[in-house]
């Protein structure tokens, strides 16, 4: 049983590559595969104890969550120093942004313990640039130069906080549904500019939506009534 596992995870990387080569992206290095090929296994012992993602299975984890993951990662504009993941969960999509962009200093914000807990134990395995933040996003003093958001509860309210998080002409990096996507952008409000969403591989009409803030000091009073919402 255990060798076959291990044969399994061996191939993930390979199976990794094929899925980013059929969504027309080029494939991860011998490296890097191999690391997300660690962050699998260990995504894989932590939630058959750890509630951390609805999705179990390995090439679920790998098609819906990875692969869309890294667009993402890819997708993000240079000169970006510093990045919240906003919700983080089990690390999507933080942990393979600071994968693959080992440039931008990456914020795992996660305020539910267990999977704050797992987020340290991920950053510790897989040596990464990053930091769990295990609390309530809001409370943090940074600012950032990006926060993204994915399958974040309440996305409408998250996104006002997010707002509120960014550094001047920072970025709000919106990973969700065309159906969703105008309704956010309203939520964020009128001081950001959008550009046109990109499309996310895997299906089921997801996006990605970049939009810069502008720098007007309007969010101050929303991010105030929100502190105790949240």
């Amino acid at each position: 049983m255990t060798g076959g596992m291990d044969e399994t995870l061996e191939t993930a990387g390979t199976r990794l590559n094929s899925l980013l080569a059929a969504a027309g992206m080029q494939p991860l290095d011998a490296g890097l595969s191999a690391r997300f090929e660690t962050y699998l296994s260990l995504l894989l012992r932590w939630n058959a104890r750890v509630n951390l993602t609805a999705v179990r299975d390995e090439d679920g984890i790998l098609s819906r969550h990875f692969v869309e993951s890294i667009a993402c990662a890819r997708a993000l504009p240079p000169g970006i120093g510093t990045l919240l993941d906003f919700g983080s969960g089990a690390g999507f999509p933080g942990i393979p942004i600071a994968l693959c962009r080992p440039e931008i200093a990456v914020t795992l914000s996660e305020s539910q313990g267990k999977k704050a807990a797992f987020l340290q134990e991920a950053v510790r395995v897989l040596e990464i640039g990053a930091k769990v933040y295990p609390g309530r996003a809001e409370t943090q003093a940074e600012r950032f130069d990006c926060v993204a958001l994915r399958a974040v509860d309440r996305m409408r309210q998250a996104v006002i906080v997010a707002s509120c998080l960014l550094a001047p002409y920072g970025k709000l990096a919106l990973m969700t549904t065309g159906a969703e996507l105008g309704g956010l952008e309203e939520a964020a409000g009128a001081e950001f500019s959008w550009s046109a969403p990109l499309p996310l591989p895997g299906g089921d009409d997801r996006l990605l939506g970049l939009g810069v803030w502008t720098g007007l000091p309007s969010h101050s009073a929303n991010h105030s009534a929100l502190n105790s919402s949240l």
